[in-house]
């Protein structure tokens, strides 16, 4: 549930953009618009970037793990496509570990994480 502030936008922006009744409203769609208004754009700038050149280095599998979900938010170019956003999260990992999982060739988030954690 969205707080006062966010409540009161959000209804007029259905009032305003979604005005011929259609109220389903796709998630993404609500994620780009909150973060147009409430986010502001070198912030989600800084943080793309920070994304773009994230590396595990003394995090552990888990911390970057989880570090990396909330950067990818401000990547969707990259992370849209499951082979490209597995890519980016093992180029991340440290080399011991990456070099064990390139070989592996794993096609998946869950795949990854999991044969990381091992």
């Amino acid at each position: 549930m969205l707080q006062k502030r966010a409540d009161v936008w959000w209804s007029s922006v259905l009032c305003t953009q979604f005005a011929d009744g259609a109220l389903e409203v796709a998630w993404t769609e609500f994620i780009c618009l909150f973060r147009a208004k409430y986010i502001p754009e070198h912030v989600q700038d800084r943080m793309g970037q920070e994304f773009l050149t994230l590396t595990q280095g003394s995090m552990s599998v888990l911390e970057y793990e989880a570090r990396f979900a909330k950067l990818s938010k401000y990547a969707p170019h990259v992370v849209a496509d499951e082979r490209r956003k597995i890519k980016k999260f093992i180029m991340g990992l440290k080399s011991s570990l990456r070099t064990r999982l390139v070989a592996l060739g794993h096609r998946t988030m869950e795949e990854g994480l999991s044969a990381t954690c091992m």
